[in-house]
Parts: C-alpha cells; structure tokens; sequence
C-alpha cells in the first residue's frame, strides 16, 4: 500500500487555527503554535464573556429598578417585596425599562407595592 503524507491535513488544520488569529499582534497571528494558544483563550473567555454579559445587564436592571424606587420613597428589596405580595410579576428587565421610559407608570407600581407593605 502506498504512504501517504499528512502534510495537506496538517496544513488545513493550521491556516484554520491562523485565520482564527487574523488580527492579532506580531507571532500570535503568524505562528501556528502560538496563535494556537492565542485562540484557545480567546475562546474560552468570549465563552465565559457571554456568561458574563448575562450578569452584567441583571446588575444594571438592578441599578436602574434601585434608583427609580429611590425616588419614589422604597429601597429596591422592599419595592420587590412589595410586588411579590401585590402578585405582580414583571422581570426585572421590563421594570427597568418602566423607570427609564416610563416614569409615571412606574410610580404607580411603587404605590402599589408600598400599599401592600404598610
């Protein structure tokens, strides 16, 4: 049986790994095994970026529910309390877009929710 060599595999396994590194600075992007480790972190953190990010926008929903209670005279735990006890379930998302976009609606959830408290 004839030898064949690996080289052409070898070859498609590298200049996939290279155009991965496109972009990247001086032996990262020229490099095969250096652009190899290059590319295994950078997918591992835009894997662990896309974890993240759904962490980020909890957080700044959070910050943006907190200030408009604020506002409205109830810190945001007791604002949340008050809306699990009125059985109004609305995510945090769309309460964060009430306080940026819809301030006078949003009062009227805080008065709701302080009503159920006191």
């Amino acid at each position: 049986m004839a030898r064949i060599k690996g080289g052409l595999n070898a070859k498609k396994k590298h200049n996939r790994v290279l155009k991965l590194a496109k972009g990247y600075r001086g032996a990262r992007s020229k490099q095969y095994r250096i652009a190899k480790q290059s590319v295994m972190r950078a997918l591992a953190s835009s894997y662990a970026g896309r974890k993240e990010r759904k962490r980020q926008f909890r957080r700044l929903w959070i910050a943006r529910i907190n200030a408009a209670a604020r506002l409205n005279g109830l810190s945001y735990s007791k604002f949340m309390y008050g809306l699990k006890l009125a059985e109004i379930d609305i995510n945090r998302k769309m309460l964060a877009e009430m306080a940026v976009n819809d301030p006078e609606g949003f009062t009227t959830l805080a008065d709701i929710a302080k009503d159920k408290i006191a």
